[in-house]
């Protein structure tokens, strides 16, 4: 096994899965079937079962049962034990035929024990006992009809989908958004004297709804498992008013106060709210050919971070569009691929033209390996030729299985570069560098004024025009790099001229995509009237200028924007390398932003002794793994910058990126603008 990790920490959790598989009739939620899927693979599953494909099932109400010939049943489950868990649990096995019942469950016991809204004296004589994991097993021989066949429930932290050494995302927690200052005004806090926070800046547990407390809790919950695999004590910090909550959490969780003791290396952990810097997940400034693969190509079914390949082309099937559901689609993730396994890790560390001759280079040495008749060529890489040399494994089935996953993503490349977005993403670039300039040049109000003409509706649009999505995109770049702008006639009057077309827009549509459904809270275009859009455009524009003032609270990172002079354009600067070179500065200046949440007595006397006495307070640079969890999403290029920077400012610090999941410029409306980030669905 490799060095502690995220690969390791999550190919040691299907360990154990997969030992308890073993002529099983499977059950997987999505969530840990992602993490399945980048963490050793479905192979690995099926082997482990012994049996046909047919025995892993996805769990859900409807799925089905176990037959006569099929006693044992295992259920792989990301979240808590309680609610439509258990309902679904009792169903599937009320109609099945099993003796022998494994639950395996993501969230620790001390997570449920906070669901079951114990007594804070009845946990602590618990000494060790798992009474909410022994009701369940005592409740599943029950529902199999024998109180001797035999049930266990277990927790193991299937947390991650390691998508490189550097990098993992959370799948249970996709959804899982900061706040804005228009969600503090809604009542769904948990205060004992109702009082809400007047900003972000003021945002603590009792403020988030109870559903969203336990979210935390449950990922608290696996972080604390991957510090304990890392075998570190953790610094928490925090920069935005959920992560500082998350920190606080974790740096109080009582499993992670006893793990802390033991714990022989140091590492800091540092959270960061997405919404305090928008414009880096929604802008098309990153020069990196994953990120357009994952924006350009359908999801994955049940997957946020992987994304399907169209094989057709290696078949004997003609290549059209109504052929594509008849192939298994292929993928990003290569977790049993060695070799494509390092081309994967290669196209997320390089730029654009760098990764193509990577595919290239990839191609020709597994062509030359089988013999193929490869002809080599130089110069600038293209669709045709990359498409050309996949050609060659067709008629060799030999070849084509042997380099089955390199030939996924160099397929996945082909159709990224044919793909129609294509041209599109550069339009989006150099209309993001105009407004770049016009900020600094001019009003809030003319910046509006030059997007009011790129609004059409359907019959006026041609296939170069802005959709709504589209749109949509551009209002949260342009509000986001802003920052906070004065109220004023012009603007009202801009917004305004913006506001009509948009709805007019909308109005007219018609088809909704499910982004703009979600929006408008509509499903067809039948019943969208131009009241109903227009009630949701003024909303948006609440949520928009929400955005403007994200950063209003901070003192050092209050802008991501560079103004422009006579010799220089004016630019975008990340949040995140702003956060990051503050860290690795070898002066060590004692930033206002980043918050250390205390974990004990101890941090609080060196934090208290400092206001009077010389003594260091801690500080993200600390120590030699430095652990970063955006809370809301990442972007590929946001990962590398960050790896990259690390790596050139302070070469003997290790980074792990971890967030949420991974963002494409899409992703963010359907986040920003969803009603029910603050209430979610944790079921039960």
């Amino acid at each position: 096994m490799s060095a502690p990790g995220v690969q390791s920490f999550a190919q040691q959790a299907w360990e154990q899965v997969l030992a308890k598989a073993k002529r099983a009739v499977v059950y997987l939620d999505a969530a840990c079937a992602e993490s399945l899927h980048w963490s050793c693979g479905p192979e690995r599953l099926l082997a482990a079962v012994g049996g046909p494909a047919r025995d892993v099932r996805e769990f859900g109400p409807r799925a089905a049962g176990g037959g006569p010939g099929q006693p044992k049943a295992l259920f792989v489950l990301s979240g808590l034990l309680k609610g439509r868990a258990v309902e679904t649990l009792r169903a599937l096995v009320g109609r099945s035929r099993f003796q022998y019942c494994v639950v395996v469950t993501a969230v620790g016991h001390p997570a449920h024990l906070t669901a079951s809204h114990l007594p804070a004296g009845a946990v602590a004589e618990l000494e060790g006992r798992q009474p909410v994991f022994e009701q369940l097993e005592e409740k599943l021989c029950e529902w199999m009809g024998n109180m001797n066949y035999t049930a266990e429930v277990l927790h193991v932290p299937l947390l991650l989908a390691p998508l490189a050494p550097h990098l993992a995302v959370t799948p249970a927690f996709a959804s899982l958004f900061p706040p804005l200052p228009r969600d503090l005004r809604l009542p769904h806090g948990a205060r004992p004297d109702r009082r809400k926070p007047a900003s972000l800046a003021e945002l603590d547990a009792a403020s988030l709804s109870p559903e969203l407390q336990l979210q935390l809790r449950c990922l608290v919950s696996g972080l604390s498992a991957f510090c304990e695999h890392l075998g570190v004590r953790e610094d928490c910090f925090s920069v935005g008013g959920l992560s500082r909550v998350l920190a606080a959490d974790l740096a109080a969780y009582a499993p992670a106060k006893s793990r802390r003791k033991a714990a022989a290396a140091r590492a800091s952990l540092l959270f960061v709210d997405r919404t305090l810097d928008l414009t880096g997940a929604v802008g098309h400034h990153g020069d990196n050919l994953v990120e357009k693969i994952i924006s350009f190509l359908p999801k994955l079914p049940g997957h946020t971070n992987d994304v399907m390949v169209n094989m057709v082309e290696l078949t004997a099937f003609q290549t059209k569009e109504e052929n594509y559901t008849l192939v298994a689609p292929g993928c990003l993730a290569q977790s049993n691929d060695t070799a494509a396994r390092a081309l994967w890790e290669s196209l997320l560390s390089t730029k654009h033209k760098e990764a193509l001759m990577e595919v290239r280079r990839h191609l020709v040495e597994a062509a030359s390996r089988e013999s193929l008749p490869i002809k080599m060529s130089m110069g600038r890489v293209t669709s045709g030729q990359l498409a050309s040399y996949i050609q060659l494994f067709k008629k060799n089935f030999k070849a084509l299985e042997s380099h089955c996953g390199l030939l996924q993503l160099g397929l996945a490349a082909v159709q990224t570069l044919k793909h129609p977005l294509s041209a599109k993403w550069d339009n989006f670039l150099a209309f993001e560098r105009l407004l770049l300039q016009s900020i600094g040049e001019s009003s809030m109000s003319n910046v509006l004024n030059q997007l009011l003409p790129m609004i059409k509706s359907f019959s006026q649009r041609t296939s170069d025009d802005y959709s709504p999505e589209d749109l949509l995109v551009l209002l949260v770049y342009i509000y986001s790099v802003v920052g906070e702008i004065p109220i004023d006639k012009d603007l009202d009057t801009a917004e305004e001229m913006v506001k009509m077309a948009l709805t007019v827009a909308l109005s007219e549509e018609p088809e909704l995509p499910p982004l703009l459904q979600k929006i408008l809270e509509c499903e067809s275009a039948i019943n969208l009237t131009f009241q109903k859009a227009r009630i949701a455009v003024d909303e948006l524009f609440e949520s928009l200028h929400d955005i403007t003032t994200a950063r209003s609270f901070m003192k050092q990172f209050k802008s991501v924007y560079v103004p422009g002079s006579h010799t220089h354009q004016a630019t975008y600067k990340p949040l995140l390398k702003q956060i990051v070179e503050e860290i690795v500065n070898p002066e060590r200046p004692d930033s206002g932003d980043i918050e250390h949440v205390s974990s004990g007595l101890s941090d609080l006397l060196k934090t208290g002794f400092s206001m009077f006495m010389k003594v260091s307070r801690p500080h993200p640079g600390d120590h030699p793994l430095l652990i970063l969890f955006v809370v809301g999403g990442v972007t590929i290029s946001e990962a590398k910058m960050v790896k990259d920077l690390v790596s050139s400012l302070k070469p003997g610090t290790q980074v792990i990126v971890l967030s949420t999941r991974l963002l494409n410029p899409l992703n963010i409306p359907e986040l920003l603008f969803a009603t029910d980030r603050l209430h979610p669905d944790i079921g039960i």
